[in-house]
């Protein structure tokens, strides 16, 4: 059993990262989506929590993913779940260069460890939650960005 691990910070979880969520659970027997606690990121929009309930909800169709979070090294983390290989993906040249040093990085200090790329498809390219949080924090809809059940969260946090 082939099981790969999609990490990321999910803040919140756009259609890009669905795409990439289902892609992956094609290829691999078992994908494990690591929701990472990145203390380093300011004034996250949800919590790790709701980012959890989130991607669970929208993954629910997809009996081969589950979804953890976890904090520290990612290789710990892939390690753990008796996987070998990463997954990110790649919207344009700007993510190849930060995606490629990360997994480089990654292969200096974990040679057993490998990291493979899914283009992200045409239609999700502009997308990154940091956009759909500029965009719902002007008011402006992000309906065609994010699952429907991502929508009424983001909604609800920026009425407060």
């Amino acid at each position: 059993m082939i099981t790969a691990v999609y990490p990321g910070s999910f803040d919140p979880v756009t259609l890009g990262h669905l795409d990439i969520i289902r892609r992956g659970s094609a290829v691999f027997d078992r994908l494990v989506i690591g929701v990472l606690n990145n203390s380093e990121k300011k004034s996250p929009l949800f919590t790790l929590d709701e980012r959890v309930i989130m991607l669970k909800e929208v993954t629910e169709d997809l009996p081969n993913v589950s979804v953890e979070s976890f904090e520290g090294l990612l290789v710990d983390f892939v390690r753990a779940k008796n996987s070998n290989i990463i997954i990110r993906g790649l919207r344009a040249m700007a993510d190849f260069n930060i995606e490629l040093q990360m997994a480089q990085t990654n292969r200096a200090v974990a040679g057993d460890i490998d990291t493979l790329f899914f283009s992200t498809s045409t239609q999700y390219s502009p997308i990154s939650s940091s956009i759909v949080k500029e965009y719902a924090s002007y008011g402006v809809s992000v309906k065609d960005f994010v699952p429907a059940n991502v929508l009424s969260r983001i909604e609800e946090k920026y009425k407060k």
